[in-house]
């Protein structure tokens, strides 16, 4: 067996194969994208793509569990489809908006001037599957609680309608809930497959409807300076050049690709059942862990680099001692 709330410091492969079989209850990851972004070479070994690694998952995952595994815009079908490959069940594609970022574009000169070769990154997809179970939903969640998503724990807060006709006979206008299923009244939109950050770029990209626009969605900005550093006051800060951030100092949390708490806070709370325990095979800095134990589930990561997987385990462990007042994180 393993202990909980811990960071393998490990090739998710190996580490993977040690695990007992269904034994999860969710897998929500970030996965490399294989750009080999900023020159890393984790970002571009193929792993994502690699069947195997998700048919590992698939084994640790109880019947039902679901999956979440975030991908890029140019290489995220190679990604869905290692994972259906593997005998996941492809259930949807979220897509999280965002308007801040750069292009990576060369500018074109001479005559071709004003021509580039990119254009600006503007969101991020999400795969969701789940494993495939036997017999109904409902039978699959008395026997091990997993098969559904947690639909009333991730509305989306609004107090107006949208009047969208084909709703009232169902109990809800544009996808706002007026009762639940009980008859206790219910407040909030329903999740929908798309999450923004807010910017006026996402806003202005929906028609208006009754001045809602992109309000009707999950919204999360990407990971703030103090998202990053919470926890890691104790690492030595390094000054990095392409990570120097000039107004809010250097950073003790050097990963390039670290992921808003809010935003895995929500991901987590949609998949995965009360007390259950949530794998991330590709850890990075650690925030899927920081999330997954903010919402009281318990928590695997699985990180082959030892700087991050130490960054992880900081952070990690402030999210233990934020909620319960003490604990440390176990290495492992």
């Amino acid at each position: 067996m393993f202990n909980e709330n811990t960071v393998i410091n490990d090739d998710c492969l190996k580490a993977m194969a040690k695990l007992p079989d269904n034994s999860c209850d969710a897998v929500v990851t970030d996965p490399p994208y294989e750009l080999g972004f900023l020159g890393n070479a984790w970002d571009k070994t193929g792993v994502a793509f690699n069947p195997a690694t998700w048919r590992h998952c698939l084994r640790l995952a109880k019947s039902g569990a679901h999956l979440l595994a975030f991908g890029g815009s140019r290489t995220f079908h190679r990604l869905a489809a290692a994972i259906e490959d593997a005998g996941w069940e492809i259930r949807d594609c979220i897509m999280w908006l965002y308007g801040t970022g750069f292009p990576k574009s060369k500018n074109m000169r001479g005559k071709w001037q004003g021509f580039g070769t990119g254009l600006k990154p503007a969101f991020e997809p999400i795969i969701l599957a789940r494993k495939p179970m036997p017999g109904s939903t409902e039978e699959n969640l008395r026997r091990n609680g997993c098969g559904a998503l947690n639909i009333d724990g991730c509305r989306v807060p609004s107090e107006v309608a949208t009047g969208w006709r084909g709703g009232a006979s169902r109990g809800y206008s544009g996808g706002l809930a007026k009762t639940e299923s009980g008859g206790r009244p219910a407040f909030g939109r329903w999740p929908a497959n798309v999450l923004h950050d807010g910017s006026q770029d996402v806003l202005h990209a929906f028609p208006a409807e009754q001045g809602l626009s992109a309000a009707r969605f999950f919204y999360c900005a990407k990971a703030s300076w103090q998202d990053r550093e919470e926890g890691l006051q104790r690492f030595v800060r390094q000054q990095m050049e392409i990570l120097h951030n000039k107004a809010a100092g250097p950073r003790s949390n050097i990963h390039p690709t670290v992921k808003p708490t809010a935003l895995m806070r929500y991901l987590c709370k949609l998949v995965t059942p009360p007390g259950g325990l949530v794998l991330d095979p590709f850890t990075g800095s650690g925030s899927t862990g920081k999330a997954a134990v903010l919402e009281k589930f318990r928590f695997l990561g699985i990180e082959q680099a030892a700087r991050y997987a130490a960054i992880a385990r900081a952070r990690i462990d402030f999210a233990i001692r934020q909620t319960r007042g003490h604990g440390t994180l176990a290495g492992a």
